[in-house]
């Protein structure tokens, strides 16, 4: 539980106190955002704010565990490192996406293709290490049964198909919190609640955990209290850059931050068995990125036509006339209901029994 601590306040004081220098660093370098001009005119003024403060994060996160670690003396498990492989992993490509952004000085960085061949080969080597990866009991990282609270019976799935979900797990939560990011502070604010879930959901499956507490409602994870400690960093990490990152944002993430936080949370969701579970705990997520699919897919079905004045849906409430922090304000709340319900569907199967 000390190392939880541990991870979390010194994450909170890396992004807390790095992102004040980060800022200066990108802002003496012109690293500043560039803005869509199809996007709502609002956004204009946001041009030339420094981006890339993902970075930030990433480092943060990685100082926190490391420091928890060597607090206390325990060893990094395989699922910790395996998680901050996926993490840092995918942080890498968000980053080249921005980079390329901010030297050619265009909107759009990475091509589609180039970054899903990025995206897919990190989330190979993890699938791949995640499902091999045994313990001195034999069990994995990730299983290859479907999950909601627990791997569901009936659901065990082929390698091949596995490595399958797992690639289209991965994408569909980092490009989620991606298309979340267009606001000031909502993604940052979203995903700290969603990893505040994870830190109460490993550390209540550490100590309902098979391998101490055999019995018939515990829960077959591996490594879930080092689960919590990689929870705890993400959490701290994003509270502390929110700090600068809400509205009127000093900063943003970039590509770099979202990528890397979806990551994490389709990570955390395969690792702690809470695979559909995730549906509801993401549900902002969730519904931003259908938002997108609905309108790409009617646009397309219809000729031309729109369901929303524009995707995603944060910024069809722009359109509506709504001010930016009301739509961020009560967007979070939405989020914090969601991981509510999530955490409450997590316990109410537990009591109820399996």
């Amino acid at each position: 539980m000390l190392a939880i601590l541990i991870a979390g306040a010194f994450a909170l004081l890396g992004t807390l106190l790095g992102t004040r220098l980060a800022i200066r660093v990108l802002v003496a370098k012109g690293y500043g955002q560039l803005i869509r001009d199809d996007g709502p005119t609002s956004h204009h003024t946001k041009r030339g704010t420094p981006t890339m403060g993902g970075l930030v994060i990433i480092f943060s996160v990685l100082l926190g565990y490391a420091v928890a670690k060597l607090a206390t003396g325990f060893w990094p498990s395989a699922s910790a490192l395996l998680l901050l492989f996926l993490f840092a992993g995918l942080g890498a490509i968000g980053f080249l996406d921005d980079y390329i952004k901010i030297s050619k000085q265009r909107s759009l960085g990475l091509r589609s293709k180039a970054k899903m061949i990025g995206q897919v080969a990190v989330g190979l080597v993890f699938a791949v290490l995640a499902i091999n990866w045994e313990d001195e009991n034999n069990r994995t990282p990730i299983t290859h049964a479907l999950s909601f609270t627990r791997d569901l019976p009936g659901t065990t799935m082929p390698t091949f198909l596995l490595i399958i979900w797992v690639l289209l797990m991965i994408a569909g939560a980092s490009n989620g919190v991606n298309l979340t990011d267009g606001l000031d502070g909502l993604a940052t604010g979203a995903a700290a609640m969603v990893f505040g879930a994870f830190v109460v959901i490993s550390i209540w499956q550490s100590n309902q955990n098979c391998a101490t507490s055999p019995g018939l409602k515990c829960y077959e994870v591996r490594d879930p209290l080092d689960l919590a400690v990689v929870a705890s960093a993400l959490t701290g990490a994003c509270f502390g850059f929110l700090w600068w990152n809400a509205s009127p944002a000093k900063i943003f993430m970039g590509d770099t931050g979202s990528l890397s936080l979806g990551g994490a949370i389709a990570g955390f969701a395969l690792m702690t068995r809470t695979e559909l579970l995730l549906v509801i705990i993401g549900g902002l997520f969730v519904a931003i990125t259908a938002s997108v699919i609905l309108q790409v897919g009617y646009f397309k079905l219809t000729g031309g036509k729109r369901i929303f004045r524009m995707a995603p849906l944060q910024h069809h409430f722009e359109l509506l006339g709504w001010a930016e922090i009301t739509i961020v304000v009560r967007f979070w709340i939405i989020s914090g209901l969601c991981v509510a319900t999530g955490l409450g569907v997590f316990y109410w199967e537990w009591v109820v029994g399996v």
